[in-house]
């Protein structure tokens, strides 16, 4: 599809967005196994050192960011997005550039700010974060696409109009398996 074409598609729906957010968890689970359960766990076991927790958490943040940012800006699509027909594009509808993409990240994942907030008033423990931060990443943040009143059929959340990028749902002759 021509820049043009993928500019003129509409956005995706909330619950479009709400099962690729899904999906995207579960396959965020394989990358976290891979990319920090098993050297965390051959640290531990070889070394009797495990990381702290700052440094865990810039860590996650850092390889998530990669796994992203990489997709974004190679084709558009994470695996997720790709199964659910929706595709990454900056306002002209091109393909992401770095900078772009990483600032996307970024807002993208402000979210957990308030969720550290929640977690320190509420002094949520265990089980609770993990719940709090599942339902916020997967229901109260594509929410913020009803705050775009301008376009309805273009709306936007808000990561994606600070970073200046578009979310779109392709049609589904524009698949292709590769």
């Amino acid at each position: 599809m021509t820049p043009a074409e993928l500019s003129a598609l509409p956005s995706p729906q909330f619950w479009r967005r709400v099962s690729c957010t899904l999906y995207e968890q579960l396959v965020l689970l394989g990358v976290v196994a891979l990319t920090f359960l098993v050297p965390n766990l051959a640290l531990g076991i070889l070394f009797g050192v495990s990381l702290p927790s700052w440094l865990t958490f810039l860590y996650l943040y850092v390889v998530l960011g990669l796994y992203f940012v990489w997709y974004w800006t190679k084709s558009g699509q994470t695996l997720a997005m790709q199964t659910w027909r929706i595709r990454m594009i900056n306002q002209s509808g091109y393909t992401l550039s770095r900078r772009q993409a990483f600032w996307r990240y970024v807002y993208g994942s402000l979210w957990i700010l308030p969720c550290i907030l929640l977690q320190a008033l509420l002094q949520l423990e265990k089980w609770q974060i993990i719940e709090m931060l599942f339902t916020v990443a997967l229901f109260i943040w594509p929410l913020s696409t009803y705050l775009d009143r301008v376009n309805p059929l273009g709306r936007q959340s808000l990561p994606d109009r600070f970073a200046g990028s578009r979310l779109v749902e392709l049609p589904k002759s524009a698949v292709t398996l590769s």
